[in-house]
């Protein structure tokens, strides 16, 4: 099959044996046969059954997390899974449980659904494509990061916004904003979510004196080297964000 028959994917995904409340069950579709991008998700919380309200919501969720959706998406996505069907190899055996299986469409028929050998790039790839229908869908808003650098008496304020419902990254600096390249800046944040953040010293507003300030998004503010603390002794990520930072600001 070339890439010119298919006309879409569905992937199934099972979480195994991870604990409820986070354990969970979806199927994704994807169908771009005609004019627009089409996607459907379905997506279960499991054996929440014996859990209290109390011990639901304590670890973060809801008592309403399930979710479906069948509309639009930006057909920016197609390129992206296209890229990815491309570079896929199967595995000789699917487990079901612990793993996401993928099956494309063609003519309007389903193929048997097989697990990709590159099971994180595809898991990651589908994270992304719920979190698009998420924001087109309006139940969640775009990730935006926002930082400050303090030299002396010169204050720079930037931020970034991750847009998954148009594939795009926004970067706003001095009045001006532009476009990010997407792998880049979704490289940036999984190096900002890397080290320890101590809320115990947040801010609700950035500082003033020399340093770095980071607002990951909900609103507090932490210092980078007070209240940000690297985890592996062997990688400064904290470093390496403030390194990024600047290089945003100069360029």
């Amino acid at each position: 099959m070339s890439k010119q028959d298919i006309e879409g994917v569905v992937l199934e995904y099972h979480s195994g044996i991870i604990p409820p409340p986070y354990s969970h069950v979806f199927r994704l579709s994807l169908d771009w046969s005609k004019e627009s991008l089409r996607a459907s998700l379905e997506l279960h919380y499991t054996d929440r059954e014996d859990l209290t309200e109390e011990e639901i919501i304590e670890e973060g969720f809801t008592l309403s997390d399930d979710y479906q959706f069948n509309g639009d998406l930006d057909e920016t996505w197609k390129k992206p899974v296209l890229e990815l069907l491309d570079q896929t190899r199967y595995a000789s055996r699917v487990e079901g449980e612990g793993e996401l299986t993928v099956a494309t469409t063609e003519k309007g028929k389903t193929s048997p659904f097989k697990s990709p050998s590159n099971q994180e790039a595809w898991q990651l790839l589908a994270q992304d494509l719920i979190q698009a229908i998420y924001e087109t869908a309006k139940k969640e808003n775009p990730l935006q990061i926002n930082f400050r650098l303090v030299d002396h008496d010169h204050v720079q304020d930037a931020s970034i916004q991750l847009q998954f419902a148009h594939r795009k990254v926004i970067y706003e600096h001095d009045g001006q904003s532009d476009t990010l390249n997407w792998e880049y800046a979704f490289q940036l944040m999984k190096l900002i979510f890397t080290p320890d953040y101590d809320y115990d010293l947040a801010k609700e507003s950035p500082g003033k004196k020399r340093g770095i300030y980071l607002d990951c998004g909900d609103g507090l503010w932490h210092e980078l080297g007070k209240g940000v603390i690297n985890i592996d002794p062997n990688f400064d990520a904290i470093g390496q964000i403030e390194k990024h930072f600047r290089n945003l600001l100069e360029s």
